[in-house]
């Protein structure tokens, strides 16, 4: 079946030459833009304490002190290491698509996003060699059924939209926290200002694939792209919790520590705020009908 054009507005095209001006003006050569110290400085914070995972439950008192700093530090991998993940994910599917039907009038800007996120890919991949000698393993979420193209394209630049989201949240949090140190302040301060503008372009790309998606299929397959998409939220979430990451801090028993977070009913409002503004957008934009996700 073939891809019906998108119903592109002049909103669009203005949205597009703007990013796109945006990103030239912007450009910056990362491979000369970091210094990177030899080492960090292990007794102190890697992370904001309020963005690590045991923060609202009585585990952040008892794991004490210690503990919670070589957590910051490995929860800091992990984080960094989800980031290299999801944006080879999201490169493979924007390569596939640039310059194909139905995406002709995003394909000038989609050079600018796939520059910048491979750069991306390569800064956050160095932190985690450097500093943890290792990237984090981490499994996909696979679609549970055979989408139609629009459906299929739909969903994959909403589920980059709302990774973007996400990692957006840690990165602003984490640029404005002094107590950090200047490279870890340096490496969330970059990614966010080039993600506002990803994020802009997200927004409006997702809503444009939304309304070509809703005239193509029923309210019946609507229903289970959006029980798909509410899943993947989920699954996003919960892979902030790393058994490996604690079992690294010197978790006694990380597999324990897991699932007694993903259970602590304490941690919801923690993860609502991390995942307020694109759940807010989907629900704005009617691909949410309500708020309400699947339990862990």
């Amino acid at each position: 079946m073939a891809v019906a054009a998108l119903p592109v507005t002049d909103r669009f095209h203005e949205v597009l030459e703007r990013l796109s001006s945006k990103s030239i003006e912007d450009y910056y050569n990362p491979y000369l833009r970091f210094e990177w110290p030899e080492r960090l400085d292990e007794n102190r914070m890697w992370m904001s304490p309020e963005l690590l995972t045991p923060y609202g439950t009585p585990h952040f008192d008892e794991l004490g002190e210690e503990t919670l700093i070589r957590l910051s530090k490995w929860e800091s991998i992990n984080f960094y290491s989800l980031n290299v993940h999801g944006i080879r994910e999201l490169l493979m599917e924007v390569v596939a698509r640039i310059h194909m039907p139905g995406f002709e009038v995003p394909s000038d800007f989609f050079h600018h996003f796939i520059g910048e996120e491979n750069e991306h890919m390569w800064f956050f991949a160095e932190f985690c060699r450097r500093y943890g000698d290792k990237i984090y393993s981490t499994t996909a979420m696979r679609a549970d059924s055979v989408w139609e193209p629009e459906v299929e394209n739909f969903l994959v630049f909403a589920r980059i939209l709302f990774f973007e989201e996400l990692v957006d949240h840690y990165n602003s949090r984490m640029a404005r926290d002094d107590s950090l140190c200047d490279t870890i302040r340096k490496v969330n301060r970059i990614h966010h200002e080039d993600e506002s503008r990803h994020i802009a372009f997200g927004r409006e790309l997702v809503s444009l694939l939304f309304t070509r998606m809703c005239e193509t299929v029923d309210e019946e397959r609507r229903a289970e792209v959006e029980a798909y998409l509410k899943r993947y939220v989920v699954y996003s979430v919960n892979s902030l919790y790393n058994p490996h990451v604690y079992r690294d801090a010197g978790v006694a028993d990380p597999l324990a520590l897991r699932n007694a977070l993903l259970a602590d009913e304490r941690r919801r409002p923690v993860e609502r705020t991390v995942i307020r503004k694109p759940l807010s957008f989907f629900r704005k934009t009617g691909i949410f009908t309500d708020d309400v996700l699947p339990a862990v």
